[in-house]
């Protein structure tokens, strides 16, 4: 394994023929989106335990609670942009590449060219679903809901993304493990590497072949998997993977 070889890096990723980017929260650190914890969130909400707030059992038993805690955190979402890592991931999206994300923010979805493919192993802050149905319906970050009943069957509309003790969605993960099993080249960034199922994705694609290039603030347990880690922020590191000096 080379460490800090950016040349190395940009080498593999350039000569990939089927590219796919992995991606945790360390790629949206540039942009300012506030992480679960953390002094905005703590002022508001850090008397509540994670759980309460981010649980099938905690909107049960006070949906509103639940409901106001992901109103604040799409309020925040909305003052944010792509920054550079996610515009040059949107790059090598224009030339094929497939993302697979573990963050529910949507920011790769803003810059992605339109025919991009995107897993959201974790959902997304940007629809409601149903908690009984499968009606589901976009939200505006700019103009937010409010908690409110299904058109559909009249049970409650909740934030569309994997809660605490909740299954992924069977068909976003058979699509991310087809391409991670595909992949020839699997660019991981921003992640520790500690959250599984979707940790086993990097497992999956370097059993299989794949080159593994890590991008990341720390190494991590993913790391004897690759063949080169560079230590630093996405928005940094990945311009000059694409474009070296």
């Amino acid at each position: 394994m080379r460490v800090n070889d950016i040349t190395l890096a940009s080498r593999i990723i350039s000569e990939a023929r089927r590219l796919v980017v992995f991606t945790g929260a360390g790629v949206s650190a540039d942009s300012g989106v506030p992480t679960f914890r953390g002094a905005a969130a703590d002022a508001l909400w850090g008397k509540y335990d994670p759980r309460q707030l981010a649980s099938p059992e905690g909107f049960a038993k006070d949906p509103k609670l639940v409901y106001d805690w992901y109103t604040w955190r799409r309020s925040q979402l909305a003052k944010v942009e792509p920054n550079a890592a996610h515009h040059t991931i949107a790059h090598w999206q224009k030339r094929g590449a497939v993302v697979i994300t573990q963050n529910v923010d949507g920011l790769h979805e803003r810059c992605a060219p339109p025919d991009a493919v995107v897993y959201r192993l974790h959902g997304t802050l940007s629809e409601d679903r149903c908690s009984s149905c499968d009606h589901r319906e976009n939200v505006d970050l700019k103009n937010l809901p409010a908690l409110r009943a299904c058109p559909s069957c009249n049970d409650l509309m909740r934030p569309a993304v994997v809660w605490f003790g909740e299954a992924l969605d069977p068909q976003v993960w058979r699509g991310a493990m087809a391409a991670a099993k595909s992949a020839d080249v699997l660019l991981v960034v921003g992640t520790s590497g500690e959250v599984y199922p979707a940790a086993g994705l990097v497992e999956v694609a370097a059993s299989t072949g794949a080159k593994v290039v890590i991008v990341n603030l720390d190494p991590g347990g993913l790391d004897s998997l690759a063949a080169v880690t560079i230590h630093g922020r996405a928005a940094e590191i990945l311009p000059q993977i694409e474009a070296p000096d």
